[in-house]
């Protein structure tokens, strides 16, 4: 681990190096952070203590801590770096399967200007992925829990390279040379290729392509490639009124080139309106469709055959208020309803599966203090 690491920083020093002597104009380095808890109540009063499917948010009943995140960073000019540190339970299922001191960056990452063309940037180290339209800082979307498509269609981070060019004043895009999906070293010989296209449609509409295509298996199992399309498009209707949609398909192919295709897919849709300066209101609609439970059940891992039924798809609504007490001191109090095609898919206050419980209403307050 530690020779890739350094390859990967020296070789993104052989390439900035001869551009430091030219830094007489150096961004200053900025410091900032954010610190959020919530505090959620399942109304099915779970005996596991814990919320089904949620990403996150997943202690029920309990004021618990969610992140702690220092973002340490310099602008390119035309050279840079960011670092950002998190800490807390967050962090623990964004690193899921991954040891060692580098699980408390989130990001790290060196980053070059090259005059060539319009500049063509360069990144080099580990950082989130390019994927979907949620983040895993609460203090940056309009919910403070996650959606389906967050959690489950798309990876959280990769290492590896990443070139951005601004193809003309309203395209750019970046192609991705990546270590796979949450790694830190390849688990394979193969590497992972994304794409990102970013359209500025007008002033007010912006639509986003991303793609990421690999084989992600270990080494001894060269199943089929993982493909995953991601399409954004953000509105922003007037002053007070902002929309966005994003859609997920994904496929891999399991168990040697003859096995079934999985797939998995989905839709969420956002609203969110402006009340005064110190408040707003969003919502979010969702539908998840994950046939093989190969994303939400196996999570990538080894599935067994037959897979199991029932071919489950997941639908939420959220409602969230969010009030800044203090321009950096937020609160949000969120109500949210979760769906599923099937009985006994929700943690109920019975140790058995219910025949009748086919939804998840809960209630959630988030803090978040921004610094």
């Amino acid at each position: 681990m530690k020779r890739t690491l350094i390859f990967i920083f020296s070789s993104a020093t052989l390439v900035v190096a001869p551009l430091l002597a030219a830094d007489s104009t150096a961004a200053p380095i900025t410091w900032s952070g954010f610190v959020d808890a919530y505090y959620n109540k399942n109304f099915n009063s779970p005996t596991t203590g814990t919320n089904s499917y949620r990403v996150f948010d997943v202690a029920d009943n309990q004021l618990a801590f969610g992140l702690a995140e220092l973002v340490v960073q310099k602008q390119a000019s035309p050279v840079g770096f960011r670092m950002d540190l998190d800490y807390g339970p967050t962090n623990d299922v964004v690193q899921t399967g991954n040891v060692g001191t580098l699980n408390i960056l989130q990001q790290a990452y060196l980053t070059a200007v090259l005059p060539i063309g319009s500049g063509l940037t360069v990144d080099v180290g580990k950082f989130v992925t390019h994927m979907g339209y949620e983040v895993i800082e609460s203090k940056d979307n309009w919910n403070y829990s996650r959606s389906y498509l967050f959690g489950y269609a798309i990876p959280f981070f990769h290492t590896g390279i990443r070139l951005t060019y601004p193809v003309a004043s309203v395209l750019s895009a970046t192609v991705h040379v990546l270590n796979g999906w949450n790694s830190i070293i390849d688990n394979n010989h193969s590497k992972t290729l994304g794409l990102t296209l970013n359209w500025t449609a007008s002033s007010s509409t912006s639509v986003i392509f991303n793609g990421i295509d690999g084989f992600e298996q270990a080494f001894l199992a060269p199943y089929g490639k993982r493909d995953v399309a991601d399409f954004i498009v953000t509105e922003a209707v007037n002053d007070n009124l902002s929309l966005a949609l994003n859609a997920d398909y994904g496929q891999e192919r399991l168990g040697g080139s003859k096995g079934p295709l999985a797939i998995w897919k989905g839709a969420a849709v956002y609203g969110k309106y402006t009340l005064d300066p110190k408040s707003s209101v969003a919502l979010r609609g969702e539908v998840y469709y994950d046939p093989f439970d190969y994303t939400t059940v196996f999570a990538y891992g080894t599935p067994t055959f037959p897979l199991p039924d029932p071919k489950l798809t997941l639908k939420e609504v959220t409602l969230t208020y969010e009030y800044h007490i203090f321009d950096p001191l937020i609160l949000r109090g969120e109500l949210r309803d979760d769906f599923a095609n099937g009985a006994g898919l929700f943690n109920t206050a019975s140790s058995t599966p219910s025949s009748s419980v086919k939804s998840q209403p809960t209630f959630l307050i988030g803090v978040i203090a921004v610094f």
